[in-house]
């Protein structure tokens, strides 16, 4: 049986003060929860999250890395670097790094395998455009940037990885994905997975993000193939990111 996953990705939000109020008032209220909980932080607050969040049932990571190990690449961030301050989690191929800084599914696939070597745990987004969607192009896409990580890398890493799926259309617009619609996407990750390494596949924590929030949280993780969600807006207020994560428990 998948455990229940939930993640907030802050994106470019919060300082000092703020993040000390928020983890303080999700501690709070997660103690207990039958579900994981994590946080990706920007880069400058992780050793505050480690240290608010050291011994906790609460878990940190960043929201992206570097794919080169170490060098002379100016403003870059290494897995190893990422471990130092204690992260569990790191999130790769983001659609907002892949629109906006041009990472490639070559780039995502490689960055996963250097989270991976150093002992993070890979969060793979994948998901489609609205136009792709309307194309007809959704498991297309999707399958494409999976299959990018499995011929580098082999199914066989994501077993120790987790999958999240989020539509580019519904990031941060305010529409969300039906239950129906989400379920039919994720359930097709699992067989596409499933006919390289079905035990990977069935063993896979496939999280969905796009839009989520308190009010609709319960009807998507209540699908069989949702076992999570990875959280944007809602995870910045602590009232809608615990309720969230109870609806997940």
């Amino acid at each position: 049986m998948r455990k229940k996953l939930v993640i907030g990705n802050w994106k470019m939000h919060g300082n000092l003060q703020q993040n000390e109020v928020l983890l303080s008032a999700i501690l709070r209220n997660i103690d207990g929860l039958a579900v994981d909980v994590a946080v990706c932080v920007p880069f400058p607050y992780l050793q505050q999250t480690a240290n608010v969040l050291n011994g906790t049932a609460l878990a940190w990571g960043a929201q992206t890395l570097s794919e080169h190990p170490f060098g002379a690449y100016t403003g870059e961030v290494s897995a190893s670097m990422l471990g130092d301050f204690g992260c569990r989690y790191v999130l790769v191929g983001h659609s907002e790094r892949r629109a906006l800084f041009g990472e490639t599914d070559a780039v995502v696939a490689a960055k996963f395998g250097v989270a991976l070597a150093s002992g993070l745990v890979p969060v793979l987004c994948v998901g489609e455009t609205l136009a792709e969607r309307n194309e007809g192009r959704t498991l297309e896409v999707v399958y494409s940037q999976l299959d990018a990580v499995i011929d580098l890398l082999g199914v066989e890493a994501l077993a120790s990885a987790v999958v999240a799926y989020e539509p580019v259309w519904a990031i941060g617009t305010g529409i969300t994905a039906s239950p129906a619609q989400a379920q039919e996407v994720h359930a097709a990750i699992r067989r596409h997975i499933g006919c390289a390494n079905s035990e990977v596949a069935e063993a896979l924590p496939i999280l969905y993000g796009g839009s989520v929030k308190s009010q609709n949280a319960a009807a998507l993780f209540a699908c069989g193939d949702i076992d999570g969600g990875l959280i944007g807006g809602a995870a910045l207020v602590a009232e809608d990111f615990v309720a969230i994560c109870r609806a997940a428990a």
